[in-house]
């Protein structure tokens, strides 16, 4: 069991890894994120790895596609678990004017663990242009989707 939590920084969330996708064979990643007021990715994305998201404290917004591809908004607060399947279209932001924090687990993990630890390793010298953030991604298997949608 892996108790001491690597911190890491992605612009302003804050990733503490507490189970490495190399401590599961690859299997999955779990690890705590904390995400200030107005933080989370940006735009849609997509990759293989499904997650599940349990909010600890605050509150957070889903982004999904559905089956169809219409993007639903999911609301979520404390106590809430929210399942993103791979391969759709999401991100998840935070709206409040409060920190987050959840626990999320990816699986399969080992390609996502890759991705945060290249994101923190590029954004370590200050905030990357986004060509270089879209260009880390697609390189972890990463898909930006488009623009959040406008809210009804």
């Amino acid at each position: 069991m892996q108790d001491a939590a690597e911190q890491l920084r992605i612009g302003g969330d804050e990733i503490a890894i507490h189970v490495t996708s190399e401590a599961t064979g690859g299997s999955l990643l779990a690890a705590q994120v904390r995400i200030p007021a107005g933080g989370g990715p940006p735009a849609l994305h997509r990759h293989e790895a499904e997650e599940i998201y349990r909010l600890e404290r605050g509150e957070l917004t889903v982004y999904l596609a559905d089956a169809d591809g219409e993007v639903r908004r999911i609301p979520s607060g404390a106590g809430t678990v929210v399942h993103i399947p791979g391969g759709r279209s999401h991100t998840v932001r935070n709206e409040s004017g409060d920190e987050a924090v959840a626990f999320v687990v990816f699986s399969p993990g080992a390609q996502m663990e890759r991705f945060v630890r290249a994101a923190g390793e590029l954004a370590a010298g200050g905030p990357p242009r986004g060509e270089d953030v879209a260009s880390l991604a697609e390189r972890h298997g990463i898909e930006f989707t488009g623009a959040l949608p406008a809210q009804r």
